[in-house]
């Protein structure tokens, strides 16, 4: 069988797997490699998510792999010209760079990839440099529905920053689209999203691919599992950080009345100083953990209180897979398809649903563990990323021919 080339593009290095945007790139770009695929990834090393290339595992010299580092941090100055001068969204103009484009001219022109994949809709920034230098096909992978995470926050949000949130959501809007007619074939990650997609774009090739996971290399934990609950995600991500100050701020309270003894343990990338304001009556703060794993171990139940947002949640898939106890809203649980409340998880959208919910599985652990393992054996069935990925790589091979 003959071997394809494609250059994947990547926002940042993905790497550590401690956020789901890491794990999802990883495991795309492992994917390629593994079924014979000839992959050069090349990715920015931002000042936000900054990696030391001699932290990185083996694998990253069995693939071709370059960086380019670039300044990514949010800046007053820039933020108010962008707002005042430009109908762009500052996520895209915080992610270009000429020198990144010169870079990427010469390993187009050196690789000469088949495909060239975007892991992020803001790199369609670069369309015009990749298009000029190359006839290879475009295809850009929707993590997220970018414009509708905003949507959801501006309905979230009051006064001013109602406002601007709106407007920003307005240039991602207009900016998505844009990027979706240029590509040639998008990525989506769930049928929810493609769907959505397809109503906004004509004629356009959609491959639905959710996101797998090495369901072998996850195991149930071999310690005592305490029946507590635990948030982990990226902290610097804007639905994250809504999800868990509004639980703080107006769940906790009432549920440490009725549940005293439960306790509430969250960690993530880039934690905001601010959330140890509410390490009180039993919630744990524990600030970006160096193996997420190690986290989870002893705690049964994964909280998702997520009220924004879209793609699919890789921690929950990860938390099923390994036998825990997911408590979600609908938000949270999007993209999982086949996941049914009261079979796979739990569902809760408001306080009194996470309230109730959290005191039934604390109440009824034997029933509350059939549906914990009922959702493990989902993922395994329908989220293994070998087979996944065996299916991604026939379409994009028909879709060269």
């Amino acid at each position: 069988m003959a071997t394809h080339r494609i250059l994947i593009i990547t926002n940042r290095v993905p790497y550590p797997l401690n956020d789901g945007g890491s794990i999802a790139m990883y495991a795309m770009i492992e994917g390629y490699h593994k079924l014979g695929w000839e992959v050069l990834l090349f990715s920015m090393n931002t000042s936000r998510h900054y990696v030391g290339l001699e932290s990185l595992p083996e694998f990253y010299t069995q693939i071709k792999f370059q960086t380019f580092d670039i300044n990514t941090d949010v800046k007053v100055v820039p933020t108010l010209m962008n707002f005042f001068l430009s109908r762009k969204p500052n996520h895209a103009d915080r992610f270009y760079e000429k020198g990144f484009a010169s870079k990427l001219e010469k390993i187009i022109d050196d690789f000469e990839p088949e495909i060239i994949q975007l892991e992020s809709v803001y790199l369609a920034t670069y369309l015009p440099v990749i298009k000029e230098a190359t006839k290879a096909k475009i295809a850009i992978r929707l993590h997220n529905i970018e414009y509708q995470i905003w949507e959801r926050l501006a309905n979230e949000a009051t006064s001013f920053r109602k406002f601007y949130l709106r407007d920003l959501c307005s240039r991602i809007k207009k900016f998505e689209l844009n990027a979706w007619q240029s590509a040639d074939v998008l990525i989506a990650i769930t049928e929810t999203d493609a769907a959505l997609v397809k109503n906004l774009v004509s004629g356009k090739e959609i491959i639905t691919v959710p996101f797998g996971i090495n369901t072998k290399s996850i195991k149930p934990s071999q310690q005592p599992e305490k029946w507590i609950g635990y948030h982990i995600g990226a902290m610097d991500w804007m639905p994250n950080v809504e999800a868990i100050t509004w639980f703080l701020e107006n769940v906790w309270s009432d549920l440490h009345k009725e549940l005293p003894d439960f306790e509430f343990h969250f960690a993530g990338r880039n934690m905001p100083g601010s959330f140890e304001k509410y390490e009180r009556d039993g919630v744990t703060c524990s600030g970006e953990v160096a193996d997420a794993s190690a986290f989870i171990a002893d705690k049964k139940m994964l909280l998702v209180p997520l009220r924004s947002g879209g793609g699919i949640r890789v921690k929950i898939l990860e938390a099923l897979t390994a036998g825990k106890l997911v408590i979600s809203t609908s938000i949270g649980m999007q993209g999982i398809d086949g996941a049914v409340p009261g079979k796979h998880f739990l569902l809760a959208e408001e306080k009194a649903d996470f309230i109730r919910q959290i005191k039934w599985a604390v109440n009824k652990k034997d029933q509350a563990q059939q549906i914990a393992n009922a959702g493990s054996v989902l993922v395994q069935r329908e989220y293994d990323q070998e087979s996944i990925m065996r299916k991604l790589t026939k379409r994009m091979e028909d879709f060269l021919q």
